[in-house]
């Protein structure tokens, strides 16, 4: 089975390749802006032609799109959340009509909800800011597809790699620079989200991109569990035998400041794909803190995300 993956250079794309080229008998191709990948796209500006006859040359059984973008403007998010998975529907339909499409969505097309309650695949979908409105333009543009095609809506992805623009990973290394006894300023914890081990959404992909017969348009991606930010701080603070002060009264995020509360219902994904989150949470911020505090030699931390600088704050997304 020949897969191709767009995005394998970001947090969750690394992770897919990886789980993916696991599979005995998969042939895992890559797409992207760097020389290096087998296909030359930059999704966000290539035009239909070009993506057409590449995917007519590759002949893919699965197309898996990891690519995003999670901050810049409001035309370049639009750019790549929206049109690139339009342009991409379009292009399979021409020259591979036959090939499954697995898309990442996000929690954030959900957006605020009601506190306590659990959000299936047919909650309403009321997205705070351009983020979740550009992600949930191009999931419903794959789910409208009559191409066969899955969106994997993540929720809140957790694990080694993760990256400083998101809050465990800008926190792991706000502990790291501080020290033992040192401060770190943060904004305030008490929102709740549902964390996911990067390592499960992984392997939830790797089963749409290769499950045998057709799949819901929509499958929730989660740890089933709201869990009050505060977890994330405090369970990275003991990883890191930190003593020092978490500090929170910092200037919190606008997007967590509208979205208090988010959990999943994860009961679809465990029909459909036999699926459930497999990695304890205190698993998964030990190893998010030992990647961070212990690269491996030469290689650059929390996936190759440039470190912030210590004037930056830790805000909860």
């Amino acid at each position: 089975m020949r897969v191709l993956l767009l995005g394998a250079d970001g947090y969750l794309g690394s992770h897919v390749a990886a789980a993916l080229r696991a599979l005995p008998g998969t042939d895992v191709r890559t797409a992207g802006r760097r020389a290096a990948h087998d296909v030359p796209l930059d999704l966000g500006s290539t035009q239909l032609p070009a993506l057409m006859a590449d995917l007519a040359a590759l002949a893919p059984d699965a197309v898996v799109n990891c690519a995003g973008a999670v901050s810049g403007s409001a035309l370049h998010l639009a750019e790549v959340n929206a049109r690139g998975p339009a342009l991409l529907c379009d292009a399979m339909l021409a020259a591979t009509p036959g090939a499954r499409l697995v898309h990442l969505g996000s929690a954030g097309e959900y957006g605020v909800c009601e506190s306590g309650t659990s959000l299936d695949e047919q909650a309403a979908l009321r997205p705070v800011g351009a983020y979740g409105a550009t992600k949930l333009a191009g999931s419903l543009t794959v789910a409208g597809s009559p191409l066969e095609a899955v969106v994997l809506r993540v929720f809140n992805p957790i694990g080694p790699g993760a990256p400083a623009g998101s809050l465990p990973g800008r926190l792991a290394r706000e502990l790291h620079r501080a020290g033992p006894d040192g401060t770190v300023q943060v904004g305030d914890l008490s929102a709740h989200r549902d964390f996911v081990d990067v390592r499960d959404v992984a392997r939830a992909v790797a089963l749409a991109a290769t499950a045998a017969g057709p799949l819901p348009r929509v499958l929730n991606i989660a740890g089933g569990r709201a869990r009050p930010v505060r977890d994330v701080a405090e369970g990275l603070a003991a990883a890191a035998g930190f003593r020092g002060a978490i500090d929170e009264t910092a200037a919190g995020s606008e997007r967590s400041a509208g979205v208090s509360w988010q959990q999943a219902d994860i009961t679809a994904a465990a029909d459909a794909l036999g699926w459930r989150p497999t990695v304890p949470f205190g698993t998964t911020l030990t190893d998010l803190w030992a990647a961070v505090a212990a690269p491996a030699a030469g290689a650059p931390v929390a996936d190759g995300t440039p470190a912030v600088s210590s004037r930056e704050r830790v805000t909860a997304r």
